[in-house]
């Protein structure tokens, strides 16, 4: 090393020393941080005791806690307290937290009049299912929107002490009641903020109104839009949580625009100045989805914050919009419910893009092609993996005339194995020798080395499709097939201890998968010369399918499953076509007719030849000087 480069290696080494002492944080900094995560620790114990508490008394073990009953002189105390900070509001300041349902034949709706909200939503025809520790399964009701550090809050600006309240604190009245619907009303002198839940027969739709009434002189003149912020805890409803993570997301379309969503493998914020017609926060395969219908939020702010891996909930999402205060109306929907794309498109709003079916090309054939042939067939067949077996026939069967073509293609070069033997042996270890009188040798007969390789490219965007198909559809949510229980998730057919990249499970499905696609590669390449170019495509061709098992083996079951049908598939076409529908007499005959052609090089192939005599002769001079 010279000494140009030792001084600048020791200046740059001085540069960073210098960077870390001026950045680093002072000792006030560092205890702040400190005391900061103490905090948060505090917290976070605090907040698992009473959601253990919380599980005991849904479960009955133990008895929720009595209400705490105010002496007249507390009561008078808290009043004026109340007074201070809620303003005109401070009679709904105070209260006792009661809940009422809402239920039809798809749900039940739980309303709590402490802020007026929802407080969980449970769907009758799904259920959630969870592993003990000795792997038994536990069925529980499907509860969406049911965490109780959920918060949904309308900000209100008041004129009287210049604060602004949520809605959340405050204890709301039951104005009116009936079967399918409540009133709730916050009173504030003599007006009052109201909102009122509507649902109806066989639906996942909650009509959802707000009212602001009176309020003209106890609202902020200044404010002309008000803040509605929904921080919502996913809850962990699928057996592969990894998966669910990858699927759960906030989505929300502008109202001149088409859907978008936060990213769903990291935290994001997306903040949008444009109308918004919706949002939604989606599970893997359940959402709940905030409609605005009579006049669009004016902007919205959307957020995903991911969870620690060993917390009870599996992401955070929270949702800034704004309504404007324009009447005393502001009308709304909810749809709390499935993501079944039949009734997500009825609401005409493009909200059956919440499905994660994948965009561009992916996107349409999955929703246009292989989602109406699977509704078609799952019509007539009960079974989802016997629908899976003839969608894969289905596929294997429409796209046959590309494979027809690969396999013609390679048994033409079957035919020149012999031809490119003695090329081999002329060349002996002239690599590039071999590959220049190859592929003229190819060129001879009309024979294209890629002709095998083009019709499986062109078969990629239906194998892309299907992979984002099986675990996007919830047609497939804990259908069972042979030993798979669940078919969006993956089956865990052999237990074995944790192993890092693949787990604590191996997959039947993808290790049938893997076999039979070494199978078929072992039957094909018999007739193909692999050594040449790079030999080492011949083994590479087996390993794929091996290394391929850590990724397949925690995919969902119905993905691999079609995967290893298309594999058979793949060996009994291949059998039945080189034996049956191919005469390689003819195909000879035909290599010799085309041979005997007179031959017009395309600008390609002249290239293609010169650059491959070039690095002849450089391999060539390159011997010469050893």
């Amino acid at each position: 090393m010279d000494k140009n480069s030792i001084i600048g290696f020791v200046l740059i080494f001085m540069i960073l020393m210098g960077y870390n002492y001026y950045t680093a944080p002072t000792p006030e900094e560092i205890a702040e941080l400190e005391e900061k995560a103490r905090t948060e620790d505090s917290l976070r114990l605090e907040q698992n005791r009473l959601d253990s508490l919380e599980a005991l008394v849904e479960k009955g073990v133990i008895a929720p806690p009595a209400p705490k009953v105010l002496t007249p002189q507390e009561d008078s105390l808290a009043r004026l307290a109340a007074a201070s900070v809620f303003g005109e509001f401070n009679n709904a300041a105070i209260g006792t937290e009661s809940a009422i349902d809402l239920q039809n034949e798809v749900f039940t709706v739980t309303l709590t009049n402490k802020g007026g909200r929802i407080k969980q939503v449970k769907l009758a025809d799904y259920k959630d299912i969870t592993e003990s520790t000795d792997n038994e399964e536990i069925e529980s009701d499907l509860l969406l929107m049911s965490d109780r550090k959920n918060q949904f809050n309308y900000f209100l600006p008041l004129a009287s002490n210049g604060r602004t309240i949520k809605t959340g604190d405050l204890f709301f009245e039951v104005a009116e009641k009936s079967a399918t619907s409540v009133t709730y009303r916050a009173a504030a002198g003599s007006g009052y903020f109201e909102q009122k839940y509507s649902i109806a027969p066989g639906s996942y739709n909650i009509d959802y109104d707000i009212r602001f009434v009176g309020l003209n002189n106890i609202l902020s003149g200044e404010a002309d839009k008000i803040k509605l912020e929904w921080v919502d805890y996913l809850s962990k409803l699928e057996k592969n949580v990894d998966f669910e993570k990858r699927y759960s997301t906030v989505y929300f379309k502008e109202a001149e625009d088409d859907v978008d969503y936060c990213s769903c493998t990291g935290d994001d914020t997306e903040e949008i100045d444009e109308r918004v017609k919706w949002f939604s926060h989606s599970n893997q395969f359940f959402n709940a989805t905030l409609i605005a219908d009579s006049k669009p939020f004016t902007s919205g702010t959307f957020q995903t914050i991911a969870e620690e891996e060993e917390s009870t909930d599996l992401k955070k999402i929270k949702s800034e919009v704004y309504l404007p205060l324009e009447g005393e109306n502001f009308a709304m929907r909810m749809y709390v419910g499935p993501n079944d794309f039949t009734i997500l498109r009825a609401y005409d709003m493009d909200m059956e893009d919440i499905i994660p079916y994948g965009s561009s090309v992916l996107g349409t054939i999955n929703r246009w092609v292989i989602r109406p042939v699977f509704n078609l067939l799952s019509g007539f067949i009960g079974s989802a993996g016997i629908v899976i077996l003839v969608l894969t026939f289905l596929i294997k069967l429409t796209l046959y005339p590309l494979t027809y073509k690969m396999i013609r293609s390679q048994a033409k070069m079957g035919l020149l194995k012999p031809q490119i033997a003695k090329i081999k042996e002329k060349n002996k270890d002239d690599a590039q020798a071999t590959q220049v009188e190859t592929m003229k040798l190819y060129r001879e007969f009309g024979v294209s080395p890629l002709g095998g390789c083009m019709p499986m490219l062109l078969q990629m965007p239906v194998w892309i499709a299907l992979y984002r198909f099986f675990p996007a559809a919830i047609d497939f949510r804990q259908k069972s097939f042979l030993w798979a229980e669940d078919l969006s998730s993956y089956d865990a057919a052999i237990s074995i201890p944790h192993i890092p990249l693949l787990g604590d499970h191996l997959s039947l499905f993808t290790l049938l998968w893997a076999a039979t696609t070494m199978l078929y590669t072992w039957y094909n390449s018999r007739l193909v010369d692999m050594s040449q170019g790079n030999p080492m495509m011949k083994y590479i061709q087996y390993i794929m399918p091996i290394t391929f098992i850590l990724f397949f083996n925690t995919y969902a079951s119905g993905l691999t499953a079609y995967l290893f049908f298309s594999a058979l598939f793949n060996v009994f076409q291949t059998v039945i076509t080189k034996n049956f529908l191919i005469n390689n007499d003819k195909l000879q005959a035909e290599l010799d007719k085309n041979k005997a052609k007179p031959k017009k090089k395309s600008g390609f192939a002249q290239r293609l030849e010169q650059a491959m005599k070039e690095q002849q002769k450089k391999a060539e001079a390159a011997k010469k000087k050893r």
